[in-house]
């Protein structure tokens, strides 16, 4: 009998950067595949909130990183970071928003199926903020979610940057020009009237890597359509937030989210 969605396969500790976290290296299944994530969770207490950490890049750039996660699981939180098909041991290829979407929704499953979990929110970093879009669609009854200089328009990422668009073209299978269904099919602004999910948007002004007009466009269609929207802009920081900013914003994001818990 094949495993459902979100099923733990396999679930080993992970040496953990703080010692009021927990930290375990996971194997669940997702469409098919064996795929690798990592939990966080507070080590004296059981929350009742659940946080799917929805990572940015592709393969090595951008993997997930323990004191990350770490650092929301500190906040309350049980923390769900996908590494993606393909990545540090799972199967598949990972295809940047492609099918490798069914690796979050197969997490969001997971964490939503943990004992005493109650409401899970999302949240995507870079990249993670297509997956974070897809997931929150698939899902209405997830509690919130957030994107942090998230993509949200896939041929944008391909006009802006130029670095990218070899691995872009590797992987999608070719130019926005010659494919335009393959990019819309990574690009949720078309699918935005579904939302049924509250949503936070934090960019930096400045950002070279996800440029903020991502945020712009999010934040303009969702107000368009009424949806419950809130944005904060930082006019000084790029796609990284020097720490002590950085680890202001995670007090206020987390509490934002739990603002929304039980809703």
């Amino acid at each position: 009998m094949e495993a459902a969605d979100g099923q733990i396969l396999s679930i080993q500790t992970f040496p953990s950067p703080n010692p009021d976290v927990s930290l375990f290296l996971i194997t669940y299944f997702a469409d098919g595949l064996k795929v690798k994530g990592m939990l966080a969770k507070p080590a004296a207490y059981e929350p009742t909130d659940g946080f799917l950490y929805l990572r940015g890049g592709i393969k090595n750039v951008g993997k997930v990183r323990p004191a990350r996660i770490a650092q929301f699981a500190s906040e309350g939180f049980t923390v769900f970071a996908p590494f993606y098909r393909g990545n540090q041991g799972g199967e598949g290829e990972e295809d940047f928003g492609g099918e490798d979407r069914m690796d979050a929704f197969a997490a969001y499953r997971l964490l939503k199926g943990l004992p005493g979990i109650q409401d899970v929110h999302i949240f995507g970093f870079s990249r993670g903020g297509v997956m974070a879009l897809l997931t929150a669609l698939e899902f209405p009854d997830a509690a919130s979610m957030v994107t942090w200089a998230g993509v949200s328009d896939m041929a944008l990422t391909y006009v802006e940057r130029e670095d990218l668009r070899r691995m872009m073209k590797r992987v999608i299978g070719g130019t926005p020009v010659k494919y335009p269904n393959r990019y819309e099919y990574r690009t949720p602004l078309y699918e935005l009237e579904c939302l049924k999910v509250p949503a936070l948007i934090i960019h930096g002004a400045k950002d070279d890597n996800v440029s903020p007009e991502h945020s712009y466009r999010l934040e303009k269609r969702l107000n368009e359509l009424g949806k419950p929207v809130e944005s904060w802009y930082f006019g000084d920081y790029t796609h990284f937030f020097p720490p002590a900013t950085n680890r202001k914003v995670v007090a206020d994001l987390t509490k934002w989210m739990k603002s929304h818990s039980g809703k």
